[in-house]
């Protein structure tokens, strides 16, 4: 697939590209987002900021029965009296897990008809009545966190200093429904594995009925205890935070059957054997459903729990020899009682309902969406069953939203790109990010017949986008190749910069237009930006995934391939690559300057992964068994390790590591412990600490400079001119 698509010159005005890329937040300011649709079909609600400059988000109504007017059901800037936000520090570690850099409404929650919408500001709780348009907060204690209004409506749920807490919807009969027995307990909330890992971002959940509500409870007191230090101030005492890292205890969780008048009985199971409790589905279709898993994560219950006795009883059971995915919707009850859930049988991950496949080897189920009456409505890519079959090259990077039952699998979306939908009954929200165009449209159906456009006031890139989806070396990796828009054929051979995160969950090469705006830019620097998707990353098969269990460093061979397998369709000059990366990308980045000198004359490394020993236990023992069982897999995937050798490797690379000093997922010891080993090892490298930055940069200024201080390492170690 070549795409080139202009986007509007005078777009950002005197401002580069980076500094208008981090004032917009990557362009997604000013987009809607986070959509719910009423189940009389009358009204979908959603999150958008007023431009796509402005961070602050309101909460709005799209009118279906008025004819697709829009209305601001919660504006921050009103209910707050104009005053800013103060954030908890528990809020900001929230958001921290969910990568979230906007400010204003950033969540919400609604009752069932979708008629009252419960949000928190500033650690207070408000309301919005959807219908009327009208919001106003409720005096309850605080700091408020996840505030979640009950089916019928009638109460809301929330946290406040680790307390599970009800108040009724008009703000009468506050009191505590579960009380923390420390200062390391907390109920209602998720804890950092879940929230990090497992994507389960809350710990209450009401019943159907509106009269009992499942609480988690949270005990961090195993935990071993990190500090996290601001250097730049050394008169600020160190954030005292729970890190499980791998090999080292969790938090306990226990789950709990809560009645409003404050009675409870526990939810028992096995969780010595299967400690993670990995999501909690609670609806009318059947008794509240439980994922639970080992932590070595080869093993899953399905548990139905009664609601009486807090007794369980196993579902289904889950095995595989690497680990067990977790993927969003599921489980859940189909409305007949079936269990829904997505599953890697026959080389393929496939959607079952009850005890049938609904899908094949053609599609990887990625995410179940919605599950009707008459169907299911699911996320999927084109799948590959085989490392070196699959689909035609024109479907690189493109994920589709189908409709499937027992008839048959039916594609909902259109065209090239990146679909995703939400859907109650008749009418669906489908949003769709294609590689020819700028931004996301969201796109209001009902059986098939578009109603309506949810306006986007996303900012416009002021880039042109030269963009190649094709596939490199013998097993056709996936891979994205951008040259800089002014590119002749006569200039010649470009310098290479390999831009990839390369692991698992972070799929780059997709078709979509702003997913690839940085890379264009660096493109336009003066060099060919590869981003290659190789094993390990999602979206191609279970296989495909898997191939990197017990070992990253496949992750590398497959960039080298890709790389190689491009070369003679594209100017790229062999004898000046780079490579540059984040997080993953970050030790992928690190790893390729000194294992592979021979290939790689320049890394930077972003927030690397260097020690997996520091990292969580769900993410790193998944991949890597645990320490204590594989000492040897973790030392032969150590970038620590790699740096000690770094004497041996000839010749000596140049190397940038950046970190943010208040980075609470990967800690700034990564860095430094490389850093130290390089520097025993006489292995040239530049650190650059970022002060008071987290493992996101959504500071303005920062995200700026680090895209400008990354192209001049970049041309002063491979030789570049200024351009």
């Amino acid at each position: 697939m070549t795409t080139t698509a202009s986007t509007d010159p005078k777009g950002p005005g005197q401002l580069s590209f980076p500094r208008h890329s981090a004032r917009t937040q990557r362009f997604t300011l000013g987009a809607p987002r986070a959509f719910t649709v009423s189940p009389d079909g009358e009204r979908v609600v959603f999150l958008r900021s007023p431009s796509g400059t402005e961070r602050s988000h309101l909460l709005w109504v799209l009118d279906l029965a008025r004819g697709g007017t829009e209305r601001i059901a919660a504006d921050p800037g009103a209910l707050l009296g104009g005053d800013g936000e103060r954030l908890s520090a528990q809020e900001r570690a929230r958001r921290e897990r969910s990568r979230e850099g906007s400010a204003g409404i950033v969540g919400y929650a609604t009752d069932a008809a979708v008629e009252l919408a419960a949000f928190a500001l500033s650690g207070r709780l408000f309301t919005a009545e959807l219908r009327a348009g009208t919001a106003r907060e409720l005096a309850v204690p605080g700091p408020v966190l996840d505030p979640r209004p009950s089916p019928d409506g009638r109460h809301v749920a929330y946290v406040a200093e680790g307390a599970l807490r009800v108040v009724g919807a008009e703000g009468d009969g506050d009191r505590a429904l579960a009380e923390p027995e420390s200062a390391e307990v907390t109920y209602g909330l998720a804890e950092f594995i879940a929230a990090e890992e497992m994507s389960r971002s809350r710990g209450h959940w009401w019943s159907p009925d509106s009269e009992r509500l499942l609480v988690a409870r949270a005990d961090e007191a195993p935990v071993r205890r990190w500090w996290i230090a601001d250097p730049a101030n050394p008169g600020q005492e160190p954030a005292r935070v729970a890190y499980p890292a791998a090999g080292t205890p969790n938090a306990e969780v226990r789950l709990f059957l809560y009645a409003l008048d404050g009675t409870r009985t526990e939810v028992v199971w096995d969780r010595a054997r299967l400690p993670y409790l990995a999501s909690v589905h609670w609806s009318s279709d059947g008794a509240p459903l439980l994922l639970v898993q080992a932590r070595d994560q080869r093993t899953q219950l399905h548990l139905a729990v009664d609601p009486v006795s807090g007794t369980t009883r196993t579902v289904h059971v889950d095995e595989d020899p690497d680990w067990l995915e977790l993927l969003p919707g599921v489980p859940a009850w189909a409305p007949d009682g079936r269990l829904v859930r997505i599953a890697d049988e026959g080389g393929a991950r496939v959607l079952a309902v009850g005890d049938r496949t609904l899908t094949g080897a053609r599609l990887h189920v990625r995410a179940v969406l919605d599950i009707g009456v008459s169907d299911v409505l699911i996320s999927a890519s084109a799948g590959r069953a085989a490392a070196t079959a699959g689909p035609d090259a024109s479907e690189v990077g493109e994920i589709h939203v189908y409709r499937v039952n027992e008839l048959g699998t039916e594609r909902v979306s259109d065209g090239a790109g990146v679909h995703s939908a939400v859907r109650s009954g008749a009418v669906t929200v489908l949003t769709s990010a294609r590689p020819d165009r700028a931004g996301t449209v969201a796109t209001v159906v009902r059986d098939g017949k578009e109603l309506a456009t949810i306006a986007s006031h996303a900012a416009t890139p002021g880039l042109s986008l030269r963009l190649r989806l094709t596939e490199g070396g013998a097993q056709r990796i996936p891979c994205a190749v951008l040259l800089p828009s002014h590119y002749r054929e006569a200039d010649g051979p470009l310098p290479v910069l390999m831009d990839p995160y390369g692991g698992p969950h972070g799929q780059r090469v997709v078709a979509a237009h702003n997913a690839h705006l940085a890379s264009q830019w660096l493109a336009d620097q003066g060099f060919a930006v590869v981003v290659a998707d190789g094993r390990g990353t999602p979206g191609r098969s279970p296989a495909w995934e898997k191939s990197v269990r017990d070992d990253f460093t496949v992750a590398l061979d497959d960039q080298i391939e890709a790389l190689h397998g491009l070369a003679g369709a594209y100017p790229l000059d062999l004898g000046r690559v780079a490579m540059r990366g984040w997080s993953f990308g970050g030790y992928l980045s690190a790893l390729a300057v000194l294992r592979r000198p021979d290939v790689f004359h320049a890394g930077i490394a972003g927030a690397p992964v260097t020690d997996w020993e520091l990292y969580d236990t769900h993410y790193t023992e998944r991949y890597l068994g645990h320490p204590a069982e594989q000492p040897a897999v973790y030392t032969a995937n150590s970038l620590v390790e790699q740096g000690r050798l770094a004497r041996t490797a000839k010749p000596a690379r140049p190397l940038m590591v950046i970190h943010g000093m208040a980075d609470d997922n990967v800690v700034v010891a990564h860095s430094l412990r490389l850093s130290s080993a390089l520097l025993a090892a006489g292995h040239p490298h530049e650190v650059l600490p970022l002060t008071g930055v987290t493992h996101m940069t959504p500071q303005e200024q920062v995200a700026e400079n680090l895209l400008v201080l990354q192209v001049d390492f970049l041309r002063r170690s491979l030789g570049v001119a200024r351009g």
